[in-house]
């Protein structure tokens, strides 16, 4: 699996510089910038310190969605569970999330918010679950450099970790591939996108196992055949 450290409208170069630095001493190269090229002030340089060729790569998105379609999983920090979502997981509990998906999650990215008001509203909602660190006060808040170094700590481990399967999955049966399916077909089955039916399926999709997502496939494959079938009069 592929992750990316995202990191959104970021405000101080530094920050960005020491961001690269704690993702090459875990192993990790892919940084992801929405909408900053913070990345080439001499200042971000000056902090990455040998890491500067995960600068120099940097990969750049207009906004979230555009980091949303490019992935398989996306996962969002936050400094507090939203009460809205109840998929909200500390930093361990997302590293067993993400052993479990195996070859159906080909890509992932980790996003980071702005320093002084993180993610909106309308970003988290567009990732698949949320993650933060507990803290023993309300504020100050983590530096998002020093976020950054204890999630790649934390994720460090992955790329050893053990899968059930090598072999990558077939985009058309993958995680990200079942979000869309999901998206185009419980409209047809009277869920509409605001219902709890809706909010409770997608909190609790980034959770199932490699094995599971191919069950919902098949299911999914099921549903929409006798869907088909009722919909056509040649076949009532």
């Amino acid at each position: 699996m592929q992750l990316a450290f995202v990191l959104v409208e970021p405000k101080v170069p530094e920050n960005v510089g020491a961001a690269a630095r704690a993702l090459c001493t875990m192993g990790f190269n892919q940084l992801w910038l929405v909408n900053s090229d913070l990345h080439t002030r001499p200042e971000a340089h000056w902090l990455a310190h040998g890491s500067d060729h995960i600068l120099d790569n940097v990969r750049i998105f207009p906004d979230m969605a555009a980091v949303r379609n490019s992935v398989d999983l996306l996962m969002g920090t936050s400094a507090k569970c939203r009460h809205h979502r109840q998929d909200w997981h500390e930093p361990a509990q997302l590293r067993d999330i993400m052993v479990r998906k195996g070859a159906s999650v080909a890509t992932s990215a980790l996003v980071f918010g702005r320093e002084d008001r993180g993610l909106s509203n309308d970003e988290l909602a567009l990732c698949d679950l949320l993650t933060g660190f507990p803290m023993a006060v309300p504020y100050p808040s983590l530096n998002l450099s020093q976020a950054v170094m204890l999630y790649a700590w934390e994720l460090s481990g992955l790329a050893s970790a053990p899968v059930e399967q090598s072999r990558p999955a077939a985009p058309d049966a993958r995680l990200g591939a079942l979000r869309q399916r999901l998206e185009t077909l419980l409209p047809e089955l009277d869920a509409p996108s605001d219902g709890k039916l809706w909010q409770w399926v997608f909190e609790r999709l980034p959770l199932l196992t490699e094995r599971d997502v191919g069950f919902v496939h098949t299911l999914c494959g099921n549903i929409e055949r006798r869907v088909a079938e009722s919909s056509d009069p040649e076949k009532q």
